[in-house]
C-alpha cells in the first residue's frame, strides 16, 4: 500500500511541474522566455556533444576513430536528410557497428 501512496504522490508532483509553466506564462510573451526557446535546443546539443566526447583518447586505442566516423555520420545524415531523429539513430547505429564489429 506504502508504494502505491508513494506512486502516487510522485506522479502528482511530476504533474503539478509539468503544467504549472503553462499556467503561470498563459497569454503573456516574456522575451526572455523566447530568447530561451530559440537559443537552448543548440546549447543543449552542444553539451550533449561535448559531454559524449569529452573521454576521447586521441593518443590511444582506436584514436577515436569510431568517435569521428559516428560524429561524421551524424552530420552528413544531418545535412542530407534533415531529419533529426533520423540523424541521432543513424549516427548511434554506424558508431555502434563501428565499435562492435570494426573496432573490437
Amino acid at each position: 500500500m506504502y508504494e502505491i501512496l508513494l506512486i502516487c504522490v510522485i506522479a502528482i508532483i511530476t504533474f503539478i511541474t509539468r503544467v504549472l509553466p503553462f499556467l503561470v506564462f498563459k497569454n503573456k510573451a516574456y522575451p526572455i522566455i523566447e530568447y530561451l526557446g530559440d537559443v537552448l535546443p543548440y546549447a543543449i546539443m552542444v553539451m550533449l556533444v561535448v559531454y559524449c566526447l569529452r573521454s576521447v583518447d586521441l593518443l590511444s586505442g582506436n584514436h577515436g576513430i569510431c568517435e569521428i566516423i559516428g560524429v561524421g555520420s551524424v552530420v552528413l545524415l544531418h545535412l542530407l536528410k534533415r531529419n533529426t531523429l533520423l540523424s541521432i539513430i543513424g549516427g548511434t547505429l554506424i558508431y555502434m557497428l563501428c565499435v562492435q564489429i570494426i573496432f573490437i
